[in-house]
């Protein structure tokens, strides 16, 4: 029998993300998304619903998200479910938390507005939707010109 373990979301940051390191230097954020739903309910009202997903990113990407994101800010997550088991230390009960192991992430929208806190834009509505000219490459230069000497060239010259 297949196995297929991915999780898509997008959300914004619950909190700052934290950075911490382990003893042979890998790097571990962890930090909390919030993914909002609007449905009607049975009388027709509109009804909001937040799921708050903790989230861990190992690595280069963990640092650049600790490095670049805040709370508030939107994020396309890409990642892996991961069951964390535990023995809880004062009472002895079995414990445990579902989260998300990050694979790949995209920033969305610039997190920020002028004169406004991180995530403000998106608490007001206002669209912050991905465009191409946001995010392209930077033009390429133009290819080397060639010598004045190449142009005067035999083309017979047999190579």
């Amino acid at each position: 029998m297949a196995n297929f373990n991915k999780v898509y979301l997008i959300g914004n940051l619950t909190r700052d993300p934290e950075l911490r390191v382990t003893p042979k230097g890998t790097a571990i954020c962890q930090f909390g998304l919030a993914i909002n739903r609007q449905f009607k309910d049975e009388s027709g009202a509109m009804r909001d619903e937040t799921t708050f997903v903790d989230i861990e990113a190992w690595g280069k990407q963990g640092e650049t998200i600790a490095k670049y994101c805040t709370k508030g800010r939107p994020l396309f997550v890409e990642g892996r479910l991961k069951l964390d088991q535990w023995e809880d230390k004062t009472s002895g009960q079995k414990r445990s938390k579902l989260k998300i192991v990050l694979e790949g992430f995209q920033f969305l929208g610039s997190g920020q507005r002028e004169g406004g806190a991180p995530g403000a834009a998106a608490a007001e509505g206002i669209d912050q939707t991905v465009t191409p000219e946001r995010y392209a490459p930077p033009p390429r230069s133009a290819p080397p010109s060639r010598p004045a000497a190449a142009e005067n060239l035999d083309e017979d010259v047999p190579f």
